[in-house]
């Protein structure tokens, strides 16, 4: 079942709030036990979004340091010297260049991917492990029936699969695929379009500490899975931030798009206390959404009502 139970070590909550915000980074100069490291917090077109030069996107085009990846998270193991991704995104370059400034080839070697759906923002960076680029040797890629069907029997991905670029690994839903150091990943599908494959989060199991990722779903209520009872269950909620309210892309039907608005998120999570609203992290923004820009009002609204937004180098102990 998906509620496992949560390993209780809360003793030290604050410092970890203090470590997640990236305050205190010194702390991680030698780590040793897994956490968790953001490598990109966007929607699947990052920021500034191919085709947009409205005012919201220029400060990205002007100035290059201002700019977002597509959503993904690592897995970096101290211990047993290994790093998993989760999500190929389509800015696999950048954020392979920023995990090696974190956790570097010479010590880590890149163990595996775990990819949630086949949206153009969560797959297409393993274009970037093929003969073109990279030439990578059997990279585990762990994915759902589709999933795995869709890289196997469609180009160019098929391709990664024939030279061995890849080695595509089964998963199913709420089956536990466990790694070296005491980590646990278990997916479980979400209400999603599943054009070409199905959606999944993933739950992830530390020695003392567990987080859920779901970057992408429809509206909550029409999950199966109680998304309250679920944050209360884990020490981390990155959960899809993708629109902040209704009528943020002027001109087209959001109905087309059922992402849970940010505001209807922090009214379904306001009977949390506030550690456990502190334990939720916004992710998967799209370029529209306010709260990708600290100084606007939105932004400061979800801070003040207790929850996060995830930045790239957030790191999260596991």
């Amino acid at each position: 079942m998906l509620h496992a139970t949560r390993p209780r070590f809360m003793v030290k909550w604050l410092f970890l709030l203090v470590i997640g915000s990236g305050v205190c980074a010194t702390a991680f100069s030698e780590p040793r036990e897994p956490y968790l490291y953001v490598l990109g917090i966007t929607q699947d077109a990052g920021y500034p979004q191919a085709g947009c030069f409205r005012p919201h996107c220029m400060p990205g085009w002007k100035d290059k340091a201002r700019r977002l990846t597509a959503s993904s998270i690592a897995l970096i193991n101290p211990d047993a010297g290994t790093r998993h991704i989760f999500d190929a995104t389509p800015h696999l370059p950048d954020q392979l260049y920023r995990l090696e400034q974190e956790a570097p080839s010479d010590r880590y070697d890149l163990a595996s991917f775990f990819l949630t759906h086949a949206h153009i923002g969560h797959y297409t960076g393993l274009m970037h492990l093929g003969r073109e680029v990279m030439g990578a040797k059997s990279i585990a890629v762990f994915a759902m029936p589709r999933m795995k069907t869709f890289l196997e029997d469609n180009g160019p991905w098929s391709q990664l699969v024939a030279l061995g670029n890849i080695a595509l690994k089964p998963l199913a839903h709420d089956g536990a695929v466990r790694l070296s150091g005491g980590v646990t990943v278990t997916p479980f599908l979400v209400p999603h379009r599943d054009e070409f494959s199905e959606t999944v989060g993933y739950r992830i199991d530390g020695p003392q500490h567990s987080a859920i990722f779901i970057p992408d779903i429809d509206k909550w209520h029409v999950w199966d899975e109680d998304i309250v009872a679920l944050v209360r269950d884990v020490d981390y909620a990155l959960l899809d931030a993708t629109f902040y309210a209704d009528g943020e892309i002027p001109g087209r039907a959001m109905s087309e798009i059922p992402h849970p608005f940010v505001v209807e998120s922090m009214e379904l999570f306001e009977p949390l206390t506030d550690e456990e609203r502190s334990r939720i992290i916004f992710i998967h923004i799209n370029h529209t959404n306010p709260i990708l820009d600290r100084d606007s009002d939105e932004y400061r609204e979800v801070i003040e009502r207790g929850y996060r937004v995830a930045h790239e180098g957030m790191r999260l102990p596991l």
